[in-house]
């Protein structure tokens, strides 16, 4: 079965995601685009109300959502790592890259499994960028600048057209506390 690959990044001007393991505008905290993300990664296909949407990450990622938030509920966490040899405490498995994560999917747990989200770190997102299936990006374009250390890869206009819109995703600019962002949304353009 090929599936829908769903990245989904809040990034800054510069391709900015993340900075000394959070994100570049932390400490302060943008509900709503905390909101849009869960609505986003915990919405079922209609049809699919017995599955749940699974989420795979990087280890940083993981380890950068606060301990309270593991795992992210009402959906199924896979955790990248190469160097763990058993899943993080709350995380429901573990695959050491994202082929190893996808089969996963095909597996027993395959039949649980709607929707696919990645939600970082950087070296996942790039690899999907070239990863031969359809995909589609998630991307909050944060339109302030802040310092960062982490970076999401250049959106390829051969590879991806930005949609005029998107089911369920405002196109309206987004503004809290003081930082003003928008929703965009990309599809691939394989065939």
């Amino acid at each position: 079965m090929s599936r829908v690959l769903n990245c989904i990044v809040a990034v800054c001007p510069d391709g900015g995601i993340g900075y000394k393991g959070d994100l570049p505008w932390h400490p302060t905290r943008l509900n709503n685009e905390f909101k849009h993300f869960r609505r986003l990664t915990v919405t079922r296909t209609p049809g699919a109300e017995d599955k749940q949407n699974v989420v795979i990450m990087g280890r940083k990622t993981w380890n950068s959502i606060p301990e309270k938030n593991r795992p992210l509920n009402d959906r199924i966490n896979i955790v990248l790592s190469r160097q763990l040899e058993a899943p993080p405490s709350g995380a429901h498995h573990l695959a050491r890259d994202l082929p190893s994560a996808l089969r996963l999917l095909d597996g027993p747990e395959g039949l649980l499994a709607d929707q696919v989200w990645l939600i970082g770190g950087s070296s996942m997102y790039s690899e999907v960028m070239e990863t031969p299936c359809p995909r589609r990006l998630f991307v909050t374009r944060i339109l302030k600048q802040f310092p960062s250390d982490t970076f999401f890869p250049d959106i390829s206009p051969a590879q991806f057209r930005l949609l005029p819109e998107y089911p369920g995703v405002s196109s309206e600019l987004q503004e809290e506390n003081g930082i003003q962002y928008r929703f965009q949304v990309y599809q691939s353009l394989d065939p």
